[in-house]
């Protein structure tokens, strides 16, 4: 049999949105999961494609595989060239037309956002920086940077962070992350606590549980300065400075010196690449001053940027954000990305420098970072370093 395409009122047949009607029909598409599901039933017929586009189907599933999505208050198409005036019309396009234009346009945004979403590509640490500790022993020996060091010991001297002490045993401490990307997929955080090998009996200085919140800053870019030789940067870590839009359940900590896995209830979109890690309750006391502490010598971010074909505005003070939709993006190649010969669209060039700015840090991180804390007995079989401890720098990205 020959698959035809049949229209409404075809006379060859019928057209099955319109025999089982408009909400019968929406309820079938609806119960649809996979992205590329949706993307064929818009190619079936004219009509189909008119439906799913006015229903919005593809943003109804963006925002069931992730909640985040109703933190955009809309969405964009960034051209790479300069926008053209449109010619003039004997006749100004009615509201409706231009209504049907911008479903047209999120159509193709959410299309892609939900494919992007399920992609089976391999998750990896996406930490860029820390931006800071909520309180800090022994600054800078423990700050909070020695959590990037995947180890406890660095030229044969402990690496790890440590909190202030504390009388009570439910006070909480809070260590802050910037990711590699305004947009990124988190689907596991891992924390190593720290065991203490210096002191008697080896204490492991674990929290009771813990909690993540991921959001993006209320401070304009560039002010949320990072770790500096003077402090913890406790300015930049208040929680009003912050607008979260996710917050994990809680999650027992084991009291054990391990990589522990806390592995999302589902995958979370990190709308403006922040990450606070909330640490409930102390288990362990120091025995030299009999004050509670928290100690973690590693963490970990994982999962996958969606930039640059996907940025995100979050200038709104009410807290909302604009989704940046880059498709050229998509086959940037890196001769380009270093171009600026004015022949790009002012907001392109502002959102691409931006990401390539964070992937030039990331970079340098590897490079330049883990050289300077690296024992010798830290490479093995001539290897310094693999592919999870690239900050989720990939080779196949342009702006490498």
């Amino acid at each position: 049999m020959v698959p035809v395409e049949m229209e409404v009122g075809d006379p060859r047949g019928w057209d099955f949105v319109d025999w089982v009607g408009p909400d019968a029909s929406a309820c079938i598409f609806r119960s649809l999961d996979d992205p590329s599901d949706i993307v064929r039933a818009a190619a079936v017929s004219r009509s189909w494609r008119r439906f799913v586009v006015e229903n919005e189907f593809s943003k109804s599933l963006c925002l069931r595989i992730c909640p985040e999505i109703a933190n955009f208050s809309s969405a964009e198409e960034v051209s790479r060239s300069p926008t053209q005036p449109p010619p003039i019309a004997p006749h100004a396009e009615s509201s409706h037309d231009v209504h049907l234009k911008t479903l047209e346009r999120d159509y193709r945004i959410y299309s892609y956002l939900s494919g992007a979403l399920v992609s089976t590509s391999p998750s990896m640490d996406c930490i860029l920086q820390c931006i800071g500790a909520s309180s800090t022993d022994n600054f800078p020996d423990e700050t909070i940077e020695n959590t990037l060091i995947p180890h406890d010991r660095v030229k044969h001297r402990p690496s790890y962070w440590s909190s202030g002490g504390h009388d009570d045993p439910d006070a909480p401490e809070t260590l802050t992350y910037r990711l590699n990307s305004d947009m990124c997929i988190v689907d596991e955080i891992k924390l190593q606590p720290f065991k203490a090998y210096f002191q008697y009996g080896h204490p492991i200085y674990s929290s009771k549980a813990v909690r993540f919140r991921m959001g993006h800053s209320k401070l304009p870019h560039g002010s949320d300065s990072f770790v500096t030789v003077e402090d913890e940067n406790l300015m930049a870590i208040a929680d009003e400075n912050y607008v979260w839009t996710y917050t994990s359940p809680e999650f027992p900590m084991l009291q054990e010196n391990v990589l522990q896995s806390f592995k999302l209830p589902r995958p979370v979109l990190c709308i403006g690449g922040i990450v606070k890690v909330e640490l409930l309750g102390r288990v362990q006391k120091q025995e030299a001053d009999d004050r509670y502490y928290i100690c973690v010598c590693h963490a970990q971010v994982r999962g996958r940027s969606l930039s640059p074909v996907f940025m995100v505005d979050t200038s709104d003070p009410a807290g909302y954000s604009v989704l940046k939709y880059l498709p050229d993006a998509k086959i940037l190649r890196a001769e380009d990305a270093m171009l600026d010969d004015g022949s790009e669209s002012l907001e392109w060039h502002s959102l691409v420098a931006r990401y390539r700015r964070m992937r030039h840090l990331a970079i340098m991180n590897v490079l330049i970072g883990p050289e300077e804390f690296m024992d010798e007995d830290d490479i093995i079989g001539g290897v310094l370093m693999d592919e999870d401890d690239l900050g989720g720098v990939l080779d196949e990205d342009p702006f490498v």
